[in-house]
């Protein structure tokens, strides 16, 4: 399992909404010190854990495993692609176009 990419996520999330550790670990009723283990990959939480970890944060566990499950990677893609439909259309073929040279540099 990687336990430190589902603690930078749980970190990620939690900055993206301007919450302190010391904020999630009292919503969470865990210690600062064990959500920072967690988001170093220091500590795996139990489920039970997770998921009050989960609700604090007001995410959904797609959110949080999204890098480790195969099926995370399509909830990414949906995430992308709501952030791309909201661009002009201009700016669309440019993210694209900069998506193509990225893949290419990526096949070689």
């Amino acid at each position: 399992m990687d336990i430190e990419t589902i603690g930078l996520n749980i970190s990620k999330c939690r900055k993206a909404r301007k919450m302190r550790q010391e904020d999630l670990a009292q919503k969470a009723n865990v210690s600062s010190n064990y959500i920072s283990a967690v988001e170093r990959g220091v500590k795996i939480p139990s489920v039970e854990t997770l998921i009050d970890i989960m609700n604090a944060l007001g995410v959904s566990a797609d959110m949080i495993f999204c890098d480790v499950i195969d099926a995370g990677v399509t909830e990414k893609n949906n995430q992308l692609d709501a952030k791309v439909s909201q661009l002009s259309t201009k700016d669309r073929k440019t993210v694209y176009d900069v998506l193509d040279l990225l893949v290419r540099d990526l096949s070689k």
